[in-house]
Order: C-alpha cells, then structure tokens, then sequence
C-alpha cells in the first residue's frame, strides 16, 4: 500500500511514534487491523503532556497529601461566611483561595 503524505505530517507521526516505541509502519498496520475487526475508526490516538501549570497543581497536590504543606494552608471548613456555610476552602496562594 502506498500513499501521499504532507513531509511535515509524516516528520512529526514518524517522532511521534517512535516515542511511543514504534514505527509509522507499526502504528498505520495497528490502525488498519483494528478498524476492519471494529468496522469503525477504532481510536483516537494521542500523547496527552500536561502543561507546566497543571504540572505544578499536582506537585501541590501530592505535597498537601504528603503533609509538606503547612496546616493553615490545608482544607478546611469555610467560617464565619453565610453565603458559604456549607463550603470548604483551602489556601492555594497568599491571597488566593479554592472555595
């Protein structure tokens, strides 16, 4: 089988999936075997790499789980606010609350 492929488009899946440990090759053959056992377009294939900022919140995260955060800055029950008596907050930042 032969097709018409953009050279940037196939730069970038040939790197893709090689660092999904595979080749162009593979990964079309893998395609092609499951979308005729399927009768469908069988998946959607990507390379989810969460951003710095996402990054950062699960490092925060995994800190407050750890108990490297300090306690005033844990979850908490929301006080002394009717609007949000049945809330909780946690300190995120100076300044800044998760409600």
């Amino acid at each position: 089988m032969s097709f018409r492929v953009d050279k940037n488009l196939k730069k970038q899946a040939d790197e893709l999936f090689k660092n999904l440990g595979m080749n162009t090759s593979v990964a079309l053959n893998m395609f092609l075997t499951q979308s005729v056992r399927e009768q469908n377009i069988p998946f959607i294939p990507s390379m989810e790499v969460p951003n710095a900022r996402l990054i950062s919140a699960m490092e925060e995260v995994e800190a407050i789980e750890n108990g490297k955060i300090d306690a005033k800055n844990r979850d908490h029950q929301l006080i002394n606010n009717l609007r949000f008596q049945n809330c909780r907050e946690c300190h995120i930042e100076q300044n800044w609350l998760l409600v």
